[in-house]
This record gives structure tokens, C-alpha cells and sequence, in this order.
């Protein structure tokens, strides 16, 4: 491949996925590391430690539904009652010391908090959650969670997020989330909404 269209699928890549690495882009356009370097040097690109710090500094919505230390993984990018995503890395505290392989209650706690953290309300729970563990994760693997708020039907305080986990471009966990949220409005009938949350 000629370096001018290599270096416009390098860019092309890295849009659509700015946490990919450079091994995946090596794997992707078939060329070395070096090369990759090269062209990302070259085109202005900084590595994925600086893009992922890029994206947490780049201003996004505060999380309203629980305070931020109590969010899984690093929120990266959120638009509330839209879509936000985290990175989660596996350390030693989160796998089984015999296998390397992460306790499953770490990835769902990723995807639950972030399902959480996504609703544009004070009050939001977990009110069922639908799971697919897809494949083992293992120490040293960065968890990429992406939560998408899908329309609800009807009940205005539930809230449906569909949450899907990366390692990489391989999906290794999904989730259906339901989340009950106060509507956070002063003339709902009944006008109880409120009463509930102390």
C-alpha cells in the first residue's frame, strides 16, 4: 500500500477507534511498529496514553447519579441520557491469583456504574440487568465500555442502556440495563416522586 493511502487508513482507524494501539494498527495495515510510529509522527498523532488523556481532559457532562469516585473505570466521554464510555484496566486486585483472569463482578461493576452514571438524574439505580460474559479478561487488559441510552416506551422512569465492552476491537461483555430514575419533575401526578428520595 502506497504510504499517502496508508496513512489515510491510519487516520481513518484511529477515528473510529481512538483506543486502538499501535500493535492492533500493525496488525491492521500489515506494516511494523515502527512504521506506525512513524506515520503518527508524522501526521500529528499523539500515542494512546496521550489520546485517552486527551479525551478525559476534553470537557464532557459531570456525572449527576453518584459521585465520581464511586464510578468503575475512568469516564472518558460522557453525554448524559445519551452515551458514555470508560476505561477500565485489569490490575492484580481484580483476577484470581491461580488464573490472571479478571473476577467477572469487576467487568459488570465497569458496565453497571457506567449504565448509572449516564442518567441525567440525582437518583438512578440498577432496576434489572439482562448479561453475557462473551470471553475471559485477563491482568493487564484495558476494558473499553461504551453505554448507549436507548428509547424507552412509555415509563419515563425507567431508562433502558445498553452497554458493550471491548478489549481491543473484541467484545468481551454486554449488557441490558433497565435503570429507574426519579423524573426529576415538580408536576408529575401524584407529586410523590420526591417524597421518595429521603
Amino acid at each position: 500500500m502506497p504510504k499517502k493511502a496508508r496513512q489515510q487508513q491510519l487516520v481513518k482507524l484511529i477515528e473510529e477507534n481512538p483506543f486502538v494501539t499501535d500493535q492492533e494498527l500493525t496488525r491492521q495495515l500489515k506494516v511494523s511498529i515502527q512504521t506506525i510510529r512513524l506515520d503518527r509522527m508524522e501526521l500529528g498523532i499523539p500515542e494512546l496514553r496521550e489520546r485517552m488523556k486527551q479525551m478525559a481532559e476534553r470537557s464532557y457532562d459531570q456525572v449527576r447519579s453518584l459521585p465520581l469516585h464511586e464510578v468503575i473505570g475512568e469516564i472518558v466521554d460522557l453525554q448524559l441520557d445519551k452515551s458514555g464510555i470508560s476505561i477500565f484496566e485489569i490490575r492484580d486486585e481484580h483476577v484470581f491469583s491461580r488464573t490472571g483472569i479478571a473476577r467477572g463482578h469487576h467487568v459488570f461493576a465497569q458496565a453497571n456504574s457506567l449504565a448509572v452514571a449516564v442518567i441525567n438524574d440525582e437518583i438512578a439505580l440498577t432496576f434489572s440487568a439482562d448479561i453475557r460474559f462473551i470471553r475471559s479478561v485477563h491482568l493487564g487488559e484495558k476494558c473499553i465500555a461504551k453505554a448507549y441510552v436507548r428509547p424507552s416506551s412509555g415509563n419515563k422512569a425507567k431508562a433502558k442502556v445498553e452497554v458493550f465492552t471491548y478489549v481491543g476491537e473484541e467484545m468481551v461483555f454486554q449488557g441490558n440495563f433497565v435503570i429507574y430514575r426519579s423524573t426529576g419533575d415538580d408536576n408529575h401526578e401524584g407529586g410523590n416522586i420526591h417524597a421518595d428520595r429521603h
